[in-house]
């Protein structure tokens, strides 16, 4: 049963009321103050200050303040006027409990509204937070199409300077051809004045010779014609050797300059060696070799030993940056470890070292293609993903795995456009 504190002391004004109550050398921690509109209470144990108020105050903006062994409760009136007593008079036990159990509920409701507003806040919060990161996905998508709009306005112009270049150099050969046949034909027209000067000059001197006879003339032309039939070729053999190709396509199919420039390229990338690297020392010499390290790349790859695999593929990648298969594998790796965006770093890198495109690299290019088209739907960046597609569809347009992959990429656009 607590003990009810009874020396308090308590002041007032038109518009508030001073309380005073003595803590009686109780803890100010273990204090617990209860105010409603029309209910005052201070549990400090074993003590109990309880007050019903005479009318209704300013709960909100009223005031407790503990120091020197007291709290000092400044309470606002609601009506300004003078109260006739503390207390309200005639307070039997049902009507204190009635205050009591009123004051509580309405506490309750008070505490329930404060609860909704804070849900609220952290809700409108959430809307706020998601919006700017939608917003920070919009400008990271926008930034992504922005490089792929100025790379592909970048390959055109090359191609144009390129287109340019060759139509100048088409000229300066069909100028040359030009000049070369003008040059023949004025060496044949020469030729032939000088074969019908021989031709004036002989016939002169025939004439002249004419009283020989006919018949030893007869005879000197046999003998010429007998002289000039050449004998009978001897029956032989002749063996025929092409020169080999390094492409399967027929030669009027091929592109001959891309197929050199290929070649050539790839000749470079295996002579495109750096062995200034520290890690060099400790391995041996069959191991300072690109194409060992690509083999043993992928043999971890085939273990599911990823990271290995992406240990392997980078040493390589420092002793001989020319070779795109090492790209292209290394992006299959971090595909598989989620890592989206060095794959399709990795997948591009790729596609830029396997120009020009040619018949021996499709392979190589469609794969490119399909892994920088998968990292893409997997940060959905469907759009992205579905051109990746499309290029290898391009390459092999009878891939029927690719062909289904390519369609649910649109079913999954399509799907994200009706919603919106």
């Amino acid at each position: 049963m607590p003990l009810r504190v009874s020396d308090y002391s308590w002041q007032q004004t038109k518009t508030a009321v001073f309380i005073s109550v003595p803590l009686r050398g109780v803890c100010v921690r273990d204090a617990d103050v209860f105010c409603t509109e029309n209910y005052l209470k201070v549990n400090f144990p074993p003590f109990l200050f309880e007050v019903f108020l005479y009318a209704p105050i300013e709960d909100e903006s009223s005031k407790a303040k503990i120091g020197n062994n007291t709290i000092i409760f400044t309470l606002h009136k609601k009506e300004a006027a003078m109260w006739d007593t503390l207390t309200v008079s005639g307070a039997d036990k049902e009507m204190m409990q009635r205050i009591r159990e009123k004051s509580i509920l309405q506490a309750q409701e008070r505490a329930k509204e404060v609860a909704e507003a804070k849900a609220a806040a952290r809700r409108e919060d959430q809307k706020y937070t998601l919006s700017v990161m939608m917003k920070i996905e919009e400008e990271e998508r926008k930034k992504i199409e922005d490089m792929k709009e100025n790379e592909r306005i970048k390959a055109t112009k090359e191609l144009e300077v390129w287109k340019e270049r060759q139509r100048k150099a088409e000229e300066q050969k069909r100028f040359q051809r030009e000049e070369k046949s003008h040059q023949e034909e004025k060496q044949i027209e020469e030729e032939r004045k000088k074969l019908k000067h021989k031709s004036l000059a002989r016939n002169s001197a025939s004439r002249n010779l004419a009283t020989k006879g006919r018949n030893s003339e007869n005879i000197f032309f046999e003998k010429l014609k007998e002289d000039s039939i050449p004998a009978p070729r001897s029956v032989g053999s002749i063996q025929i050797n092409f020169t080999p190709r390094a492409f399967p396509t027929a030669l009027r199919e091929s592109q001959v300059a891309e197929e050199e420039e290929w070649l050539h390229k790839q000749a470079e990338a295996q002579r495109a060696m750096n062995t200034d690297i520290p890690e060099l020392c400790d391995l041996k010499e069959e191991e300072k070799n690109p194409e060992w390290l690509k083999a043993k790349g992928n043999t971890l790859f085939a273990t599911e030993n990823y990271l290995a695999a992406i240990n392997a593929y980078n040493l390589a990648i420092r002793l001989n940056n020319k070779i795109p298969l090492l790209y292209l594998n290394r992006a299959a790796c971090h595909l598989k470890l989620k890592n989206l965006h060095k794959a399709i770093e990795d997948s591009s890198k790729a596609l830029e070292l396997l120009t020009p495109p040619v018949a021996v690299n499709a392979n190589a290019r469609m794969k490119a293609h399909i892994r920088r088209g998968t990292a893409f739907c997997q940060l959905e960046l469907y759009v992205e993903g579905l051109q990746d597609y499309e290029a290898a569809l391009k390459i092999d347009p009878s891939n029927k795995v690719v062909q289904n992959d390519a369609e649910k990429i649109r079913n999954i656009i399509q799907g994200t456009e009706l919603k919106c």
